[in-house]
């Protein structure tokens, strides 16, 4: 059983907000979504990405990791199709992260760089991997970190909804302890605010929502260049419900 609180806000900088995060604690789903493409393109990329997601598993009636993987599956085509058929949603697309429940388990899956990280014994670790040029080639190019935050490829994808097929899905499992927290975001938080300041806001005795707000808040305190999303999980036994 999870507590899900989520937030999207436009940044600083943006003119408009083509990130999208879905709560759907009947399915036990949750999903950060980040849009790319020109004019609206990329709102609507996030949102009928994260959608079709939960009508697919809605009507699949499942909760185990196939039907997560088919689930982006069905999401990638539905865009894609989306985009043929309007010319002003031309190569719209999306990174996409997701929590499933299943029983005490914790089924994630992820395309691009939107990432879901797991806050265990007051640290927090990265669960997720960025599909990223940085990630994927730079750094496997013995290309050093200093140079990699700076490098003019560092803010492309090597796959994402909507743009790539065939797709390549990653897909995770975890299990849990009661109170530990699960963290979802798009890089509009990670890409700019660092893990030790993430790992500070969690640690911290604000209240479950008030952490929420206090990561936005460090974001545009950064500068919020980007669109920031946060979608913050904690694992409660059944006893224990939500609060």
């Amino acid at each position: 059983m999870l507590e899900a609180y989520g937030l999207s806000d436009l940044g600083c900088v943006r003119k408009n907000n083509e990130d999208y995060c879905l709560l759907a604690p009947d399915l036990g789903l949750y999903i950060v979504a980040d849009g790319m493409g020109g004019a609206r393109a990329g709102e609507h990329a996030s949102q009928l990405a994260s959608e079709t997601v939960a009508e697919f598993i809605w009507k699949a009636g499942n909760s185990d990791a196939q039907t997560l993987v088919k689930a982006f599956e069905e999401a990638n085509r539905a865009v894609k199709d989306a985009a043929s058929h309007d010319a002003g949603m031309e190569g719209m697309g999306t990174t996409l992260v997701a929590v499933l429940e299943a029983g005490e388990d914790l089924l994630l899956a992820s395309v691009g760089d939107s990432r879901a990280y797991l806050f265990q014994d007051h640290h927090l670790m990265t669960v997720t991997e960025d599909q990223t040029w940085v990630n994927e080639v730079g750094r496997r190019l013995g290309i050093d970190e200093d140079t990699l935050k700076g490098h003019p490829l560092r803010h492309v994808l090597t796959m994402a909804i909507g743009v790539s097929s065939p797709l390549r899905i990653l897909s995770y499992k975890i299990r849990p302890n009661p109170d530990d927290y699960l963290l979802l975001c798009s890089d509009g938080l990670h890409g700019v605010v660092p893990l030790e300041k993430m790992e500070e806001v969690l640690k911290s005795k604000q209240s479950f929502e008030a952490k929420c707000h206090s990561l936005i808040d460090a974001a545009r305190t950064a500068g919020g260049p980007d669109n920031i999303t946060v979608v913050l999980l904690r694992a409660r036994t059944p006893e224990q419900g939500s609060t």
